[in-house]
C-alpha cells in the first residue's frame, strides 16, 4: 500500500560560520526549499490522516432506511409444524371424547344380564351386583364384579361384557359339585376342592355319589383324594356312581348304582384312569360272566372280575 507520508524540508538553524563554509550554492538550495546537501539540510516527513476503515466506509455508503431481506421458512419445517398441530388437536379431541364417555350419564348401567347359572339363580347374581346400578359402564371393571360376587361361593369365575348404552352382561362359571356329604338329614353338595355349594334333603335329586362318613369323619386328606377322583370322571360316569369311600389316600373305591365296585387306587394318573373306566363300562355285559369289579388302579393293565 503506498505511503501517505509527504516529505517536507525544514531548514535548520545556521550560524554565520557554517553558512559561510557552505558556500553560495548551499544557501541557494536552502532558500529554494531543495534538499540539504552534506553541508547540513535535514529532511523531515509528516504522516497524513489514515483512510477510514473499509467497514466504516461501507456503512457510510449504505443508504438511509435500508431493509434486510427475510428468507422464507423451509417447507419441511412448515410441514412438521402443521403435523404437530394436527396431532395435538386430535389428541385433545380424543381425550375429550373419552372423558365424556367415562363420565356420561348416558352410559349409566340400567340392566344386568346373567347367564351360566345352575346352582344359583340370575336374581341372586343381580341382587349382588345391585351397587353397580347407575354407574357408567366404562367405570365398571371385572374386579368390581368379582368383588361383589365373592360371597357367592358357587361362583368360580365370571366373564363381564359391557353392552352400551346401559347393559352389563355377566357370564357366571360355577363350581361343579362332584359328591354329596351326608350331614344329619341333609346332604351337602361339594366340589373337588371341598367347597360346600348347597344342600339337599333328597340325594337322588342331585345324581351324585355320596362320600361315606363326610369330610370331617374321614379326614381332609382322604376327602381331598376322593374328591379329586370324582372330579376327574366324565359326567356320564359320575351319574352312575352311588358312593365313594377311601380307606387311605392309596385305596379309593367307588360304587356304581348297579352294585359294581371300582378299585381306583390313589389319585395319580386320574385322567388316564377315567378314560380306561369309561371304555370298560361301554363293553356289553355278558350275562354268563357278569363283571363285579373294575380295577383301574394300574390303568395300563386294567382288570375286570
Amino acid at each position: 500500500m503506498p505511503s501517505s507520508r509527504r516529505p517536507t524540508y525544514a531548514p535548520p538553524k545556521r550560524n554565520n560560520r557554517t553558512d559561510a563554509a557552505a558556500g553560495p550554492d548551499s544557501r541557494k538550495d536552502a532558500a529554494n526549499g531543495g534538499p540539504r546537501t552534506a553541508g547540513g539540510d535535514v529532511i523531515t516527513a509528516s504522516r497524513g490522516m489514515p483512510d477510514p476503515a473499509p467497514e466504516k466506509a461501507a456503512k457510510a455508503q449504505e443508504p438511509a432506511g435500508a431493509t434486510v431481506l427475510a428468507f422464507p421458512e423451509p417447507k419441511s419445517r412448515r410441514r412438521r409444524k402443521k403435523i404437530l398441530v394436527a396431532v395435538g388437536t386430535v389428541l385433545v379431541l380424543v381425550a375429550g371424547i373419552l372423558a365424556g364417555a367415562i363420565y356420561s350419564p348416558v352410559l349409566a348401567l340400567q340392566t344386568i344380564s346373567v347367564s351360566g347359572t345352575r346352582l344359583l339363580t340370575p336374581a341372586q347374581v343381580q341382587a349382588a351386583l345391585e351397587p353397580l346400578r347407575g354407574k357408567p359402564l366404562p367405570q365398571i371393571s371385572d374386579d368390581d364384579v368379582r368383588g361383589l360376587l365373592g360371597p357367592l361361593v358357587q361362583v368360580k369365575s365370571v366373564s363381564v361384557e359391557a353392552r352400551p348404552p346401559s347393559t352389563l352382561a355377566v357370564a357366571v362359571h360355577e363350581r361343579v359339585p362332584v359328591a354329596l356329604v351326608k350331614q344329619g338329614e341333609q346332604y351337602q353338595l361339594v366340589d373337588v376342592d371341598g367347597v360346600q355349594l348347597g344342600t339337599t334333603a333328597d340325594p337322588a335329586s342331585a345324581s351324585l355319589p355320596v362320600i361315606d362318613g363326610g369330610a370331617g369323619a374321614i379326614g381332609q386328606d382322604l376327602f381331598r383324594a376322593t374328591a379329586a377322583v370324582l372330579g376327574a370322571l366324565p359326567a356320564d360316569v359320575l351319574a352312575k356312581l352311588s358312593n365313594a369311600s377311601a380307606q387311605s389316600v392309596d385305596a379309593v373305591e367307588l360304587k356304581l348304582v348297579d352294585g359294581q365296585t371300582i378299585v381306583w387306587g390313589n389319585a395319580s394318573e386320574k385322567e388316564l384312569k377315567a378314560k380306561v373306566l369309561a371304555a370298560l363300562l361301554k363293553v356289553p355285559a355278558d350275562p354268563k360272566n357278569p363283571v363285579r369289579v373294575y380295577d383301574v388302579s394300574v390303568p395300563r393293565h386294567p382288570v375286570t372280575r
